[in-house]
């Protein structure tokens, strides 16, 4: 009788640990299948969207030099007002897909969203503008942020990316390239001086810049499926042509 009662108690826990394995293999399936697949459509369709409105394609006659980092005297402050503006002066909604950004070595295409809320930018597979840096071409620091996991992980392989490196952003009105210039492996999700105007590590003192220029900052988390830790790419603007 005993030994009956223990197979059935054993048989019992077996089922449950069967389910619940069951259940976290959907769950993972979840997270780095089913939200890479759905990020990556809807990123996909918001591109090609903003292709047909833009409608003209870009231009391909010489690029002009890119602005001289030292013509900025006076860096842009953060916090400060956000320059969420679009290009007509009216406000742009929050959320709205209105650039793309292609990295070449690591075959990326995303739309570009302005803030870095998850619902409605991150998780959508979209590159969040942090709403308080400059915008693209601008003065100061045009800074982005992606996931490196799950929901269509647009910034998964930017660990890759080298001194030298073509960044291009694009759009209505122009297409900017930038070049990666330095990256900074790991530092705090509080550093926010990686994404100041004149970006500069407040932890690493020595990863960043000292004086205002026309900068590119990416970041995501690291290491791979974690979030304590933030890993930062920056590039400098070295031409811009106009669509």
């Amino acid at each position: 009788m005993r030994r009956r009662l223990l197979v059935r108690a054993l048989w019992g826990f077996a089922e449950v640990a069967v389910s619940l394995g069951v259940v976290l293999l959907l769950l993972v399936a979840h997270q780095l299948w089913w939200t890479n697949r759905l990020a990556r459509d809807d990123a996909g369709r918001t591109v090609q969207a903003l292709e047909r409105e833009w409608g003209t394609p870009v231009s391909l006659s010489p690029s002009p030099p890119g602005p001289e980092p030292g013509a900025v005297s006076t860096p842009i402050p953060v916090p400060g007002p956000s320059s969420s503006a679009a290009p007509s002066g009216e406000p742009r909604r929050w959320d709205q897909a209105y650039a793309v950004l292609r990295i070449p070595r690591i075959g990326l295409t995303a739309p570009v969203a302005e803030g870095t809320g998850k619902g409605g930018v991150l998780d959508r597979g979209y590159v969040g503008h942090y709403t308080r840096t400059a915008q693209a071409g601008q003065a100061g620091n045009f800074a982005l942020a992606g996931h490196r996991n799950t929901h269509g992980e647009p910034f998964r392989r930017i660990d890759r990316l080298r001194r030298g490196d073509r960044i291009t952003v694009e759009t209505r009105e122009a297409v900017y390239t930038y070049t990666v210039d330095q990256s900074l492996a790991r530092t705090a999700p509080s550093d926010s001086g990686v994404i100041a105007p004149v970006p500069r590590s407040d932890i690493t003192t020595s990863a960043g810049y000292g004086e205002p220029g026309y900068y590119l900052t990416l970041t995501t988390c690291t290491p791979e499926f974690s979030s304590r830790y933030r890993l930062v790419v920056w590039g400098k603007l070295t031409a811009m042509r106009p669509r």
